[in-house]
């Protein structure tokens, strides 16, 4: 694709502030900035804290939606996780109603300022409504903290990955060798400077993918290529519109063991688009176009749209 221009990029930003149900990643306000493009919409929605060399991967992503059209798709329709965040577990049967169908929970796992018997009991409360569990700890734990925990959410019932419960690769490794559940590996991937680096290791059975760290859907389709183990696609807390584009992505992979994690709209308060209700725990694998009215409602406040225009500046060099 021939990089746009800077300014006709800009031209068609529209910087949104989606507010959200629960607190997520430490944060109860989802800012993002949509790009209204020839080909389509596409979204850059890279957390604050990230500086512009890895913040630079999600723009190449947004760019890659808003003026190249998507590949076309294998599957019309992708089975999709309930994701539950790190609430008490009276909270989770509200948090699943929000997910219609779900026959998978991704639980989370590990919080700050948080016990293993709240997780334990978070995952205990999801596992007597949805057959199939797994939890996502963020590299939060030390191999030993894994060790025990995934002993202590497996004593009553299996599941079905530990996703990313160590920061390190070596770390995935160890605790692979010492526990019964597969581990995935999310972070390993997406923020390393080689995302393939996890597989050849061998430190991982399942690998998380997310379009927009790795680039866009044609670049996450071509990490697949190269990956032997079980993929599942999933979001990173995106908007309508990047949900749309991680569907398609799903979508053009061969298979789909395992229920994606592109379930997160029902985490919002707000979206660009009226939240679309999973069918059966699946949502249709197409691009949205979002709703001029809910886009201009939702607008974040000035300030916050130079902060993101300045941060597409920062990051504008460093696109390949």
């Amino acid at each position: 694709m021939t990089r746009p221009e800077l300014s006709d990029v800009l031209d068609r930003l529209h910087v949104v502030a989606l507010p959200m149900r629960v607190r997520f990643r430490g944060i109860t306000t989802r800012e993002i900035a949509l790009i209204d493009g020839p080909a389509g919409w596409g979204e850059f929605g890279a957390f604050p804290e990230y500086g512009p060399p890895e913040a630079a991967h999600w723009l190449a992503a947004g760019l890659d939606a808003a003026y190249r059209p998507l590949p076309p798709v294998r599957h019309t329709s992708i089975p999709i996780n309930a994701t539950v965040p790190a609430v008490p577990a009276a909270a989770v049967a509200d948090v699943l109603a929000r997910f219609p169908g779900a026959r998978t929970a991704k639980v989370k796992v590990a919080e700050p300022g948080q016990s293993l018997a709240d997780d334990v009991a978070r995952v205990t409360a999801v596992r007597a409504l949805v057959p199939t569990v797994r939890v996502d700890a963020n590299g939060g734990w030390s191999v030993d903290e894994a060790v025990t925990a995934a002993r202590a959410l497996t004593a009553d019932g299996p599941l079905e990955y530990l996703e990313q419960p160590c920061a390190t690769v070596p770390e995935l490794a160890e605790v692979r060798r010492r526990v019964q559940v597969p581990v995935a590996a999310d972070e390993s991937i997406r923020k390393a400077d080689d995302p393939l680096h996890v597989v050849r290791s061998r430190a991982a059975d399942i690998a998380v993918l997310k379009v927009a760290p790795l680039g866009g859907v044609r670049a996450m389709l071509a990490v697949a290529e190269q990956i032997d183990i079980p993929i599942v696609v999933s979001s990173a807390l995106d908007s309508a519109v990047g949900i749309g584009i991680g569907l398609v992505a799903a979508g053009c992979l061969p298979s789909l063991p395992h229920a994606c994690g592109l379930g997160t709209g029902g985490l919002f308060v707000d979206d660009v688009v009226e939240t679309v209700a999973p069918v059966d725990g699946e949502l249709p694998a197409a691009a949205v176009v979002p709703d001029p009215a809910r886009v201009a409602a939702l607008a974040a406040a000035p300030e916050r749209a130079r902060w993101w225009i300045d941060r597409i500046r920062d990051c504008w060099p460093l696109l390949s």
